[in-house]
């Protein structure tokens, strides 16, 4: 039979254990989450990707990190202010922050481009389907600057990525402005008889599954997740040959999953789509604000 004392004392010796591995293993947690923030800012500020690639799965999981409290008393916030009482503070990387009404604004207009994107080419698609090409030009021209709109104020953590989608949409654009200049069908019509001109509309739609891309590896969306597929398959498919029914299905499938994906955007919360807006007041700062902020954080 074990005597009392050295039980106790073998059970005491367990505890200290274990807790001293959960220390050690959230220590080690802490660390790596650590690592990857001072990733994004380095990446966000510098004109270069070196190394972001080995952060970028911390960097889409960061998108809505941040856990969220009420302000009971006065809270300072990040970049001056205090919360006011009852409002909703979020913990961010660097600081407090909260959810304004600029920042509102700004996701309203966000949604706002994406579901003018997806109204309007679910609408050309009908009307090139019923034969009504007169209003396919002006359709296109709405979802294009709809789209415009919304990769104007999407928040991407690693700037040369948001500038690069950019980009894409504007080489898009001017491949379609020129068709519309150069050819007498409308943009549709002419891209749908000329495969080839994929080539100019192209970089347009890249622009689209790199939105895809971000919002299905941010939220987990399935919608996104087919979007990033279906549209550079019908693409590709419609540049190599692709037989026209597969073809139909697979534009269909676009249009229904551009559709959810649109609708849906309405039903998350604001701070979803601002991420950890800490980080963002953190890059706007002069660069000895920032490296003291950074210091104080402990990355």
């Amino acid at each position: 039979m074990s005597h009392p004392v050295a039980v106790m004392a073998t059970s005491t010796s367990r505890s200290t254990s274990q807790r001293m591995l959960s220390s050690s293993s959230n220590r080690l947690r802490r660390c790596r989450l650590r690592r990857c923030q001072r990733l994004i800012v380095s990446a966000g500020n510098s004109q270069h990707l070196q190394g972001a690639s080995s952060g970028m799965r911390g960097v889409f999981r960061l998108q809505a990190a941040s856990t969220d409290d009420f302000a009971v008393e006065p809270v300072k916030l990040l970049g001056g202010g205090v919360a006011e009482p009852a409002q909703p503070v979020y913990r961010g990387v660097y600081g407090n922050w909260v959810v304004t009404k600029e920042d509102e604004t700004e996701v309203f207009l966000y949604r706002l481009g994406l579901n003018l994107a997806a109204g309007s080419f679910v609408a050309g698609t009908t009307a090139a389907a019923l034969g009504a090409n007169d209003v396919l030009d002006p359709l296109y021209a709405v979802g294009s600057a709809g789209f415009g709109l919304s990769l104007l104020l999407i928040h991407v953590y690693v700037t040369p990525l948001k500038r690069f989608v950019q980009l894409c949409w504007a080489l898009g654009c001017a491949g379609s402005l020129y068709i519309a200049i150069t050819q007498p069908e409308p943009v549709p019509i002419y891209v749908l008889e000329h495969p080839i001109s994929v080539w100019a509309v192209g970089p347009l739609f890249a622009a689209l599954t790199g939105v895809a891309l971000k919002e299905g590896l941010c939220y987990g969306k399935a919608e996104a997740a087919g979007l990033f597929a279906v549209v550079p398959i019908t693409l590709l498919g419609h540049l190599c040959g692709m037989p026209d029914g597969p073809k139909a299905a697979f534009l269909a499938t676009w249009c229904a999953l551009f559709a959810v994906f649109a609708g849906r955007k309405w039903t998350q919360e604001v701070k979803d789509d601002i991420g950890d807006k800490s980080i963002f007041v953190v890059r706007a700062m002069p660069p000895d604000e920032q490296a003291a902020i950074i210091a104080k954080a402990d990355l």
